[in-house]
């Protein structure tokens, strides 16, 4: 069984609310859950009751072999909770970006449109 620790996103329209959870990865976003492991309010003004968590059971199931999604990474990194295959792809993220700045190739979606926009002048210059 592999389990993912996620959020669920609750609350009415324009007022989002997040739980975070323990599921089993392969259940919709809103399915059924194995444990809540806390809540996220992203419009709380107050910084200590905008993220609430159990951080003893994020610790088991990450002990577990959790895998954590991008969001509820940086949530418990905030936190002071390490996610290993999140440091993981930072890493490769980091790797990758030294590579294409070594070799001069766009990395990011904005070096990608200015390399586009570059060449769509140079290819325009070129017809006058």
């Amino acid at each position: 069984m592999a389990v993912k620790i996620r959020m669920a996103r609750m609350g009415r329209r324009h007022r989002p609310f997040y739980r975070i959870n323990a599921v089993e990865s392969k259940t919709p976003r809103d399915g059924r859950i194995l444990e809540k492991l806390g809540h996220y309010d992203p419009i709380e003004k107050e910084a200590e009751k905008q993220i609430v968590l159990n951080t003893e059971r994020v610790q088991y199931w990450l002990g577990q072999g959790a895998v954590t999604s991008d969001s509820v990474a940086q949530i418990l990194k905030r936190h002071g909770i390490t996610c290993k295959q999140y440091e993981e792809k930072l890493l490769r993220r980091k790797r990758a970006l030294a590579i294409a700045r070594k070799q001069g190739k766009p990395f990011t979606k904005a070096e990608k449109e200015a390399a586009a926009k570059a060449a769509e002048g140079d290819a325009a210059q070129k017809k006058k």
